[in-house]
């Protein structure tokens, strides 16, 4: 039976190519946009290089210090926290077996050959590099000693050292120059993806050698910290921990307390977007739905557009209605197959969205418009595919199929 109504669906698809057309670019073209999407997402939140335990990392990021006024309102201020903060307060925590403390990349300039080079620089401890797993092409990480020591060395990556020194055998122990100061280079890492926050940069320096003094004991500076647990199981005694240590900190005559959490990687830009610095929910919850809402909103434009078209063919298909009826074909049956039908359509133009996709990722990776980032579609991206061209053939099948199965024959031969 399957077989027969997949020769009449292929029949029907090539009756009137039109609308055939039509239906596949809407759904080729919805399914291609939501893969893209998720291809992007897949790519921010996944465990990807350096940062490769996520799955067993806490962020802390931003910090908020707030004064309650008079009039029952707030003052608040939200920003980076300080290395002080981080090191003395997160530093202090028990819990983790690693803190990573770094800055925000900062992009100065240096120059090669009288040519100008804008990089970025990040200032990080010595723990940074045991907590994010970087591929050293030559050389290795600054070490403790030197960091203690203020010595002027530093860490850059594979095309920052294309770009200043050329095709040379090694640049360890070479002299790279960066907002005038030079840097005896210590190592040489795998390049690493500009949307990376907390891992991100063309130059890795001691926290100690910054212009910054990383002594002041203010909240407010630029840095962030990841915690890194032993098991992933440890990262809810962690947050108990790290909200412990904040409960208790002393802020001052000019502010009443102090705000910061230790969230998960998706936690930390969530808690931003949806206005939960100061709230002890995440906005994961929110971010969730409103991405299901998103791509639910997303299939059903194509959805309308198919009840559309497939109300017109079964209407011209009313002959064929009448005749079955005629001969005793239950109304479930016709169901049956409009709606086996409508999802060989759709499954045809999930196939051709998925092509597309790779096509577009394959456009977007090789034009370098995310420098060192590679996207590409995983198996649940293709799964969550499959499912979309599931419900969305069942959806946009079902209703006229079930509204011509219920005309009687007579009515049906009438539409002819």
């Amino acid at each position: 039976m399957l077989k027969n109504y997949f020769k009449i669906a292929i029949a029907v698809l090539k009756r009137r190519k039109f609308f055939t057309f039509i239906s596949l670019f809407g759904i080729s073209f919805s399914l291609t946009i939501l893969i893209i999407i998720t291809a992007f997402i897949n790519n921010f939140v996944s465990a990807v290089y350096p940062d490769t335990n996520r799955d067993r990392s806490l962020y802390i990021s931003y910090i908020g210090l707030i004064k309650k006024l008079k009039d029952g309102d707030t003052n608040n201020w939200n920003g980076y926290g300080s290395f002080y903060f981080m090191n003395h307060y997160a530093g202090s925590l028990k819990t983790p077996v690693k803190v990573a403390i770094s800055s925000m990349s900062e992009s100065t300039n240096t120059y090669v050959n009288n040519k100008k080079l804008v990089v970025s620089v990040k200032y990080t401890n010595e723990a940074f590099w045991d907590v994010l797993n970087y591929e050293f092409l030559e050389g290795k990480q600054y070490s403790q000693q030197q960091i203690e020591n203020g010595e002027r060395v530093a860490v850059i990556s594979d095309e920052t050292r294309k770009a200043y020194f050329g095709d040379v055998p090694t640049a360890i122990g070479k002299y790279i120059e960066a907002d005038n100061v030079s840097y005896r280079v210590t190592g040489v890492v795998k390049n690493v993806s500009v949307i990376n926050l907390y891992s991100y940069s063309d130059i890795w320096l001691p926290y100690t050698v910054s212009k910054a003094d990383y002594k002041d004991q203010s909240f407010i500076g630029g840095y962030h910290a990841i915690l890194l647990a032993n098991l992933k199981s440890d990262l809810p005694k962690i947050k108990a921990e790290f909200d412990q240590v904040v409960s208790r900190i002393s802020v001052g005559k000019d502010w009443d307390f102090l705000i910061a959490h230790a969230d998960s990687y998706l936690e930390t830009f969530t808690r931003q977007l949806f206005g939960g610095e100061h709230k002890a929910d995440s906005g994961i919850t929110t971010f969730s739905l409103a991405l299901i809402l998103f791509e639910l909103l997303f299939l059903l434009l194509p959805a309308l557009n198919l009840v559309n078209i497939n109300t017109s063919r079964i209407i011209e298909r009313s002959s064929e209605i009448a005749v079955r009826k005629a001969f005793g074909a239950s109304s479930s049956t016709l169901v049956l197959q409009f709606v086996i039908e409508n999802i060989m359509l759709t499954l045809l133009g999930g196939i051709i969205a998925i092509v597309l996709s790779a096509i577009v990722l394959l456009i977007i990776n090789n034009s370098n418009l995310l420098p060192n980032t590679t996207l590409h579609i995983n198996l649940m991206v293709v799964i969550y595919s499959v499912m979309a061209c599931l419900v969305l053939g069942f959806l946009s099948g079902v209703y006229p199929a079930w509204r011509m199965s219920r005309l009687q024959a007579v009515d049906a031969l009438k539409l002819v």
